[in-house]
C-alpha cells in the first residue's frame, strides 16, 4: 500500500509541479488546483487511482511536506519546486548563515563553470543542514555537497525565501558565495 501511495504521489507532484495538462486540469496563478478536478483527472488517466481519502493521506504522510490544501480542502497545491510560472506566495525571509546545496556528482563541472542555477525549475533548491542536502544529491547519483554563504549574500541584497516546508529557495547562487565540502 505504502508503495502504491508512493508512486501516486510521485504523479501528483509531476502535475501539481510541472505538467498539469497532463490530465486535462490548470493551476490558477497561486499554483492551486481543483481537487475534485485533481482526483477525476488522475482517475480518467489510468494511471492511479485517486479519492478524497488517499489524497489526504498522501498530504499528510508526504516525507517532504511536498503540498498543502486550501483551508476548505477544496484546493491542493505543490509548495515548491514548480517549473511552471506560479506564485505560492513564497515570504521573504533572512536566512541562516550557511545552507546547502546537495547534487550529483555528474553535474559538479557544471555547477563550478555558473554556480547554481535554476535549470527547469523557479528556484535553487537549498537545504538547512548538510543530512538532507546529502539525501538530496544522492537521487541521482555519488552526492556532492556545496556550502552556501546566505548570510553574506542576503547582506549583500540577495533574495532568499522558504517555503511552506522548509525548503529554502533563491534565484541563483554565485560561485562567489559556495564552497565544494
Amino acid at each position: 500500500m505504502k508503495d502504491k501511495l508512493q508512486k501516486t504521489s510521485k504523479f501528483l507532484s509531476m502535475i501539481l509541479r510541472h505538467k498539469p495538462e497532463v490530465i486535462g486540469i490548470e493551476l490558477d496563478e497561486k499554483g492551486w488546483a481543483d481537487v475534485r478536478s485533481l482526483i477525476d483527472g488522475v482517475n480518467k488517466s489510468g494511471k492511479y487511482f485517486l479519492d478524497m481519502n488517499i489524497l489526504e493521506e498522501i498530504v499528510r504522510t508526504d516525507e517532504k511536506g511536498r503540498y498543502s490544501f486550501s483551508d476548505d480542502y477544496t484546493r491542493i497545491r505543490a509548495n515548491q519546486g514548480h517549473s511552471v510560472k506560479v506564485d505560492v506566495d513564497l515570504k521573504r525571509c533572512q536566512p541562516p548563515e550557511y545552507l546547502y546545496h546537495g547534487t550529483a556528482e555528474k553535474y559538479v563541472k557544471s555547477i563550478n563553470k555558473q554556480g547554481l542555477i535554476p535549470k527547469d525549475r523557479l528556484y535553487v533548491h537549498l537545504s538547512a543542514d548538510v543530512i538532507t542536502a546529502e539525501k538530496v544529491g544522492s537521487r541521482h547519483g555519488k552526492p556532492v555537497i556545496y556550502k552556501i554563504f546566505s548570510g553574506e549574500m542576503y547582506r549583500q541584497g540577495y533574495n532568499f525565501c522558504i517555503s511552506a516546508n522548509g525548503v529554502w529557495l533563491a534565484d541563483f547562487i554565485p560561485l562567489n558565495f559556495m564552497e565544494k565540502l
